[in-house]
Order: structure tokens, then sequence, then C-alpha cells
């Protein structure tokens, strides 16, 4: 009973602070939608590219927390607090030259890419609006990316919390002004965002520069050891790569049913958002007591919370199902008041969040391996549910449903791939190949 009591006790002491972390940018996104939205059909599906886009380069940068945080849990379980911390300085620096660089690439690509979802020269004027605005955000959010992988590394998640809160109230507050003060729509949105962004991204630094001050540590460019850190950086690229390619496949089909369509998808897609990184705090819970305790040489206690945190992943997906369907009728009038859309909403809701207990098991498995480095697995595996999906997709597109059916549709292939997923996470989490003990992999 001690040690379920403990193990109960650390999971909520990483994974409660965690949530308000993990949900800044879709709670960001989230806040552009709802202020967005009243703005028109034709704003709001452009805002639906112009975030997918961002969301997707933020998405695939992931990797810079989920590769600092187990190397920083690793080294911290092993009883190497200066060497964790340096792991967390070189993930930031590296975040920061990430971040630049996606930011000059953005800036060059986003016509074409906007282009590419849709043909609407409405829309498309909202997109690149949205776009090119909000890329200038991107070096500040993958430095906070990459600092709390460090910080969670650290068994610390209250600090991302407070910094999380911070921006989101901040964030707010400018899109208010920027949007309906300076009347600069929906480029507001996108300014507010990149502002609020950056000013969370000072503060990490502040707190890194503290940390590494208190220990000795060196605050020089690096990133590690390069070839080490270039091949784990590689694998979860290609692991984030197959979820992105999901999620873009997903409001790609979205996009070729129609605007009405198209902004529904958005609308139940933000939500979604917002709900599997509540999920996701499980995983980063996961990601910082496994590499710890891997690090420690503890095994009893790594199956132990493996077993603990599925379940918790089950357990939190049917709450989170219970909310949206009790929602459901109402929810929509959140963001949306065109007529056509908010009658698609309720149905939408229902169907994505159905697979929501599954999308628990496949967010902590996912932060268990990752917790364990166990990168490579992850990236193969993803290949599987991500051809699945596509399949459905390219099939739901030559069946060319329309309205609410077309989105439901949608949501159900989605929720294939991930049933897909959970089966390829439970085949490796059953065996013993991912755990291997000791400050490094």
């Amino acid at each position: 009973m001690t040690a379920r009591f403990e193990t109960t006790r650390r999971i909520l002491a990483l994974a409660v602070p965690a949530l308000g972390a993990l949900v800044a940018q879709p709670l960001f996104v989230l806040t552009d939608t709802a202020m967005v939205g009243h703005l028109g059909e034709s704003v709001l599906a452009g805002l639906s590219i112009g975030a997918t886009v961002i969301t997707t380069l933020v998405g695939l940068m992931v990797f810079l927390a989920y590769t600092t945080t187990p190397l920083v849990a690793r080294r911290l379980g092993a009883g190497d607090k200066a060497g964790a911390i340096r792991a967390g300085i070189d993930g930031m620096w590296l975040g920061l030259g990430c971040g630049i660089v996606l930011l000059l690439l953005g800036l060059a690509f986003a016509g074409p890419t906007v282009r590419a979802f849709t043909d609407d020269p409405f829309v498309q004027e909202a997109a690149l609006s949205y776009l090119t605005v909000s890329l200038w955000g991107l070096p500040g959010m993958l430095l906070v990316i990459a600092g709390s992988g460090l910080l969670r590394g650290l068994q610390d998640t209250r600090t991302p919390l407070m910094v999380a809160i911070g921006g989101a109230v901040i964030n707010v507050g400018l899109n208010a002004l920027l949007i309906y003060g300076a009347q600069l729509g929906i480029a507001g949105s996108a300014l507010g965002t990149a502002i609020a962004e950056t000013l969370m991204a000072v503060v990490y630094i502040i707190v890194a520069m503290q940390a590494a001050r208190e220990h000795d540590v060196s605050l020089s460019i690096g990133i590690g050891q390069p070839r080490e850190a270039l091949l784990a950086s590689s694998l979860m690229i290609l692991r984030t790569v197959t979820l992105r390619i999901a999620l873009l496949m997903l409001m790609w089909s979205g996009a070729q049913l129609g605007v009405s369509e198209l902004a529904t998808l958005q609308v139940t897609y933000t939500v979604y958002n917002v709900l599997v990184f509540t999920l996701d705090a499980l995983a980063i819970a996961a990601q910082a007591m496994i590499g710890h305790d891997l690090g420690a040489g503890d095994r009893s206690q790594v199956r132990r919370l493996t077993r603990t945190l599925v379940w918790w992943g089950i357990g939190l997906g049917v709450v989170l199902f219970a909310l949206v369907a009790a929602l459901s009728p109402v929810l929509g009038y959140l963001f949306v008041n065109d007529f056509a859309v908010l009658d698609m909403l309720p149905t939408a809701f229902l169907t994505m969040a159905i697979f929501l207990p599954v999308g628990g098991i496949v967010f902590v498995l996912d932060g268990i391996l990752i917790g364990a480095g166990d990168v490579k697995y992850l990236a193969i595996a993803g290949l599987i549910p991500l051809a699945v999906f596509m399949a459905l997709a390219i099939a739901i597109l030559a069946l060319n449903p329309s309205g609410g059916f077309g989105v439901n549709l949608l949501w159900c292939a989605f929720g294939c791939f991930l049933i897909a997923r959970a089966v390829t996470l439970v085949a490796r989490i059953l065996g013993n190949r991912w755990i291997v003990l000791g400050a490094t992999r």
C-alpha cells in the first residue's frame, strides 16, 4: 500500500502541473479560434490552415523536450545533477537554432503551403496573414519546449505551469487588444501569440541561467555529443512525423470537403488538441519518472509505474469522453455563430471523443517508451498506423461525403489510427527489450 501511495503521489506531483505547460500552445490556438471565429467563416477557415501549419512545425520540434527530458532524468537519477542541467542547456541551444531556421524557411514557403490547402482567395488571404505573423514566435516557442524538457527531467513541472499560466493570460489580453482594439483582425491574433511565446522563452532562459550558476555549469553553445544527439533527434522527428502527417491529412481532407466542413473540423480539432494534451500530462510524468528510475537502476519500480499509468490513461480518457458528451450540444457556441457549422458540431464532438480512452493508452505508453529512450522502435512502429489512416482517408475522399457525415467519417478514420498505434505500443511494452538500466541507454 505504501509503494502504491508513493507511486500515485509521484504521478500527481508531476502530471498535474505538467498539464498547464503542455496545453500552452493548444490554448493559444483555442484563444485564437474563439476570438477569430466571430470574424466570419472564411477567416476561421483561414485560421484553421495557418494554425495547422504552425502546430505541425511545433509538433515536429517536440523532440526538443522528448529527448531532453529522459536524458536529464536519467542523469539526475544516477546522481549527476550538473550533467543533467548541461544536457538541458544543450537542448535549449538546439531549440533556438531550429527556431531561427524554421522561421526563415516558413517565411519563404508560406504562400505555396497555404495554396496547397485551398484555392478560395478569401481563405488564402486570412491563412497567409495568420501564418506569416505567427512564424515570428517560433524561436521563442521552441526555446520554451526545450526549457520545459530540462525542468521536467529535473522533476520540476511547477515552474512550466506558472510560465504557461502567465503566457496564456498575456496572450488573451494581447489578442483582445490587437484583434478588436487595434482592428488588426486575424493578424492581431497571430501577433499577440508570437509576443506571448517570446516572453515565455525569456523566463526559461533566466531559469536555466540561474540553475547553471548554482551548479557551476557552462552556458556555452553546444548540443552535447553531436552524433548521439542528432541520431536521437532524427528518430524522434521520424516518430513525430508519422503523428503530424496523420493530423495534416485529417485537416487537408476536411479542406477538400468544403469550407463549412473545414471550419467544423477546426473547432473539434482545437478541442481535441486541448484534451489530448491533458492525456499527455500523464505521458510527461511517465517520461520523467521512467527515465529517473531507469537511471537509478530500479526495474521493479519501472514495471509498477507502467501498470499504474496505463490504468490512469484509460480512466482519464473515459472521464474526458463523458465531459465532451455532456457539453457537446452547447460547446460549439463558444467558437462560432455560423448555423451550418453549429449544426454539425454536436455529433462531430461525440465522434471525436469516443476514441479518447484509446488515446489515453496511446499517450501513456508513448511517454513510457520515450522515457526509456526507445525512440527507434517508436519511429519505425509509427509507420503502420499512418498507413492505416491514410488508406481510410483516401477512401473517404473517394466517396465525397458532405456535411457532418463527412466530418464524422474522418474522425472515425483517425480513431482507427489511434487503435492501430495502441496495438503497436502494447506489443512492445509487454516485452523487456525497452528496459535498459543506467545513466545512458
